[in-house]
């Protein structure tokens, strides 16, 4: 059995997956915004199974070091890492929003927390061979403008998402090739799409499936060996964006990352 981190736990995907987990015999260790919500979601974990629960804004990075940190020393035996939480399009029309740091939201909550996060894991999970990243992203994948990385330019809420899940999945290719016969799996996945959740409904949209039609991909990469350095539709092995593949772009995001994360 596996001790499986998964962010953004009390609602949505992430708290269906972390239910599912338990049941199976898994630690669950629960990531929330809420404290509130958090210890909640930990008190009807525990009812099944094990599980710990961890708080953090995911729109602070320094909280998001801090998160690294508490998971590192509370649970050295962790390896499996769900990078689920996220932040949505937003309310149709919504102004552009700022993380903590002065980030675009979405670029910084979607991309920026978890390449933080799982670096501040990596020494545990390659401690915990073989260990899994499951980056939960999605279909759809917009090509980041390297000159406006931060989306000051004619803002929407829709693009800047498809923005951010474009870099996620851009960066597991580049850091699956890192990782390579370390026991360390990455790979990215789509869920499902326009699954019933909080953000899919602010953003106005109406949903086209459940919770329960993503928790399988998602399920199956964090307990199973599928391999690394792969994208996901559901269950299906399948292709992002082709722009995600260039060593290129990879290699400009990850400098132009490096340059936003010592700001």
């Amino acid at each position: 059995m596996s001790t499986i981190l998964i962010t953004g736990a009390t609602s949505g995907l992430g708290r269906y997956v972390a239910f599912e987990l338990v049941r199976s015999g898994h630690v669950v260790l629960a990531h929330g915004r809420d404290p509130g919500r958090t210890d909640a979601l930990v008190r009807e974990l525990r009812a099944e199974g094990e599980a710990e629960g961890f708080v953090a804004d995911l729109a602070s990075l320094a909280e998001v070091r801090e998160l690294g940190a508490k998971v590192a020393d509370a649970r050295p035996d962790l390896d499996v890492l769900i990078n689920n939480a996220g932040v949505g399009a937003g309310a149709p029309g919504a102004d552009r929003e700022l993380s903590t740091d002065g980030h675009e939201l979405r670029f910084a909550v979607n991309y920026l927390a978890p390449v933080v996060l799982t670096r501040a894991l990596l020494p545990v999970l390659r401690a915990n061979t073989p260990a899994r990243i499951v980056n939960v992203g999605s279909v759809g994948q917009d090509p980041v403008v390297f000159d406006d990385i931060e989306f000051r330019r004619g803002y929407d809420g829709f693009a800047a998402y498809r923005r951010a899940k474009f870099a996620l999945a851009a960066h597991t290719f580049a850091l699956a090739e890192e990782l390579a016969d370390t026991g360390v799996s990455v790979n990215v996945l789509h869920p499902a799409t326009f699954m019933d959740t909080a953000m899919v409904r602010e953003g106005g949209v109406a949903p086209w499936s459940t919770v329960a039609d993503g928790a399988p991909g998602a399920l199956a990469l964090a307990t199973r060996d599928l391999g690394t350095g792969q994208y996901f539709d559901g269950t299906s092995r399948a292709r992002a964006h082709e722009e995600t593949y260039d060593k290129g772009v990879q290699k400009r995001l990850a400098t132009i990352t490096e340059q936003l994360l010592r700001l």
